[in-house]
């Protein structure tokens, strides 16, 4: 297993971080090559330029700056995503990494007049997402989790046809107890080992 966890928090303490931690440890004790994106510790800029976005459609031109990462995202099987959820969705951060490192013609083929869009990332088989939510299950699902269905479902169209998927997240986080934390974590824990 090549497997690839893209994170997302600024702060190196946050219970986020930790999450990370038990994720690459589960996969390294498995025997998974890990190669990590901390998008916050790297100064990822999620922000298009206008220079940028000129470029999008332009294969080649529009992979400079996202060389490493991109050449990441080509090396590996597995992508797990490791965020907190701020207002319902991804930080700001993880979803310009989507915009900026998830190219055409690099990661998908552009749709046409006579056919859809193609999938590029056929080694990508496994896609998942860890993350912790202030709101309960309930608000979660009633507002529709963009975050999940971006990652899920969204990612999904352009990587392998048989790419399973895993979502596992900590509802109302900001009133958890330490040992809601400690189970979760290994739940984390399992999962990833299982993936």
């Amino acid at each position: 297993m090549r497997a690839l966890i893209v994170y997302a928090n600024p702060n190196p303490e946050s219970y986020s971080a930790h999450l990370r931690d038990v994720a690459i440890d589960a996969l390294q004790a498995r025997g998974a090559e890990v190669r990590v994106h901390d998008l916050y510790g790297d100064d990822f800029a999620p922000a298009m330029t206008c220079q940028e976005r000129a470029d999008y459609h332009t294969a080649g031109t529009n992979e400079r700056t996202i060389a490493p990462y991109l050449s990441d995202v080509k090396w590996c099987d597995t992508v797990v995503f490791v965020y907190p959820t701020w207002w319902f969705n991804m930080p700001a951060m993880l979803k310009g990494w989507l915009d900026k490192v998830l190219v055409p013609e690099a990661t998908f083929i552009l749709p046409t007049k006579t056919s859809p869009m193609q999938p590029k990332l056929q080694n990508v088989t496994t896609l998942a997402a860890i993350t912790t939510c202030g709101a309960s299950w309930l608000q979660s699902k009633f507002v529709g989790e963009p975050a999940r269905k971006t990652l899920l479902r969204g990612m999904r169209f352009i990587c392998s046809p048989r790419c399973r998927t895993q979502y596992v997240a900590l509802f109302k986080i900001d009133t958890s107890t330490h040992d809601q934390r400690v189970r979760y974590a290994n739940r984390v824990r399992n999962i990833m080992t299982n993936l």
